[in-house]
């Protein structure tokens, strides 16, 4: 985060070597970024702004600072001036494409258990009050990171005490360096020295990438493979067309990979910072529904340097809980595979009937590999879009995901073989709705039912397990028993046949026992219709659901947004 006003103006007023930089900063060249910045952030004889010239971010990291100098500073901009600096700072005091792959989850607003947090007391720090990933898109020198810290201090009170908690001591761990094995630190000071390491100004991947980087050539058709939670798997193109610098307009067609229901088109325009880092908007038809799939979506996509490939989500609801997971690869004259149908084959299987969606695949038949243990009978029909085989699998075919190779083009992890269902899984594991209706807007939660084998080893649970896609299943709410006598079931919502949950309305609720709210917190269960366990009942598996308040407050505040 960025601090302007007096710490900058003071600097500048000393001149350059009262600056307590001790790493060399990266100079800021944009003469718009100068002229309204400038004013606070001091110029030194290198071409360095204080404060900016030794941070780097994302587009929603320099969008968040433009806004809080705007409250906190009265900084004077107008949009158009605000998205060119944004576009500016996110490519030459950006990240690498490697840096911005690990935390797209936040741009792409998804709900995911993070794995980047190394202990309690960084978690405690810095993960108590927002995502990990907040301080992650960022880069920025020791000084900076300090700075930060006592901005937060300044800024809320409850950061103050989170810092100055004592760190969490290992039984026999050796002292920091440099550090009396007497004292003990602090939260805050664990932290600080975590995220100096792990988020440095200066790194190789910067280094390297930016030496190379270079504007986007996109335009073209683009093949689209995507899955919504819920709804099923889609393949389809999008085209892309140029529509000014660094800017393009799309066309979006897919259809449904089990041939039910009508194809979907989505039209729009997208942005791509730095390079590789797409930020887009489209819609389709069919909009309505809360889930409909032609609603109105914000796109964050993440291309390979190499302008081949990408990936990312495309997402929308009031708290971005409904989405495409799509990935893209550049199509060309050459085959590729895009999708298996079914998603999974049983082992000793006989005259299985496989669709193996594609494009530009050749119009006479020829050879296909479905991998160990199974084998082509017939090739059924063939379609530039579409090949249909016959395919046996013997029953010694291993469990576990294979290839399909066709004229050359390979679909890594195809589909899985296996032997049984052994047990299932509800995702999201922890799922999150919110009231509304009333005054405020809903959040939705849409569940899953995914199967697996237990794989080689027999064992729930490990890294040898086969993911074996969607179940079908019958869903129900049960009583998350935190309360006795409270009776979640009757008040929080409904979870339909396709397992989205609906939220109550928000508001006190006189039929409720205290006249409470219609919050609580339950079990989202999953009974297999068909598959079995070990003692001949059905398969079954849950999720556990939160049902909570609306969110009062936004810390995107639309008015600085437009």
């Amino acid at each position: 985060m960025l601090l302007a006003g007096a710490t900058a103006s003071l600097a500048g007023a000393q001149g350059e070597d009262a600056s307590p930089e001790k790493e060399a900063g990266i100079p800021v060249t944009d003469p718009l970024v100068v002229e309204k910045c400038g004013s606070c952030h001091a110029a030194d004889s290198k071409g360095n702004l204080s404060r900016i010239s030794w941070s780097r971010t994302t587009p929603e990291g320099w969008a968040q600072a433009i806004k809080r100098m705007v409250r906190l500073n009265g900084l004077d901009i107008s949009p158009d001036q605000s998205r060119a600096i944004v576009a500016s700072l996110s490519t030459s005091h950006g990240l690498s494409p490697e840096e911005a792959k690990a935390v797209m989850y936040i741009p792409e607003k998804r709900m995911i258990d993070e794995t980047n947090i190394p202990n309690d007391d960084v978690r405690g720090a810095c993960a108590a009050c927002h995502a990990m990933g907040q301080p992650l898109s960022w880069r920025r020198s020791r000084h900076e990171w300090k700075l930060l810290q006592d901005l937060h201090v300044a800024l809320y009170s409850q950061a103050d005490a989170q810092y100055r908690r004592p760190a969490a001591v290992p039984p026999g761990a050796a002292p920091a360096e440099g550090e009396a094995p007497a004292k003990k630190r602090t939260r805050g000071e664990v932290a600080l020295e975590w995220i100096r390491k792990a988020a440095p100004l200066h790194t190789p991947e910067w280094a390297a990438w930016s030496a190379r980087v270079r504007s986007p050539k996109l335009a073209g058709e683009w093949l689209v493979t995507a899955s919504v939670p819920g709804k099923g798997r889609y393949v389809g193109t999008m085209t892309l067309a140029a529509g000014g610098a660094d800017r393009f307009t799309t066309r979006t067609v897919l259809r449904p990979i089990d041939g039910e229901g009508p194809a979907i088109t989505r039209t729009g325009s997208g942005l791509v910072y730095a390079g590789y880092g797409w930020r887009g908007m489209s819609q389709g038809g069919g909009a309505g529904a809360p889930d409909a799939l032609g609603n109105a979506a914000r796109e964050a996509m993440w291309f390979d340097p190499d302008q081949k490939s990408g990936d990312g989500r495309w997402y929308w609801g009031e708290y971005h809980e409904f989405g495409y997971d799509v990935k893209l690869t550049r199509a060309s004259a050459e085959p590729a595979v895009l999708a298996v149908v079914p998603g999974r084959l049983k082992v000793g299987t006989k005259g299985a009937r496989l669709r193996i969606l594609g494009h530009n695949l050749p119009a006479q038949p020829g050879d296909v590999d479905l991998g160990s243990g199974v084998t082509v009978r017939r090739v059924v029909s063939v379609s530039p879009g579409e090949w249909v085989v016959e395919a046996d699998v013997a029953p010694a075919a291993p469990s576990g995901p294979r290839d399909v190779v066709l004229a050359g083009a390979v679909l890594e992890k195809a589909f899985p073989v296996y032997r049984s269902v052994d047990f299932m899984k509800v995702v999201p594991e922890t799922g999150l709705a919110r009231l509304g209706g009333a005054r405020h807007p809903k959040g939705y939660q849409q569940f899953e039912a995914l199967g697996f084998e237990n794989g080689p080893d027999g064992k729930q649970g490990t890294a040898d397990d086969v993911a074996l896609g969607p179940i079908d299943v019958a869903w129900s709410i049960a009583e998350f028993p935190t309360v006795w006598y409270d009776d979640d079931v009757k008040f929080v919502g409904k979870l339909s046949p396709a397992a989205l949950f609906t939220p109550n309305v928000d508001g006190p609720n006189p039929e409720r026992r205290f006249g409470r709210n219609n919050y609580g917190e339950v079990w989202a269960t999953a009974t297999a219709r068909a598959e079995k366990d070990k003692f001949g009942r059905p398969l079954t598996a849950r999720g556990f659901l939160v049902v909570t308040v609306p969110s009062f407050q936004r810390w995107d505040q639309p008015e600085v947004s437009k």
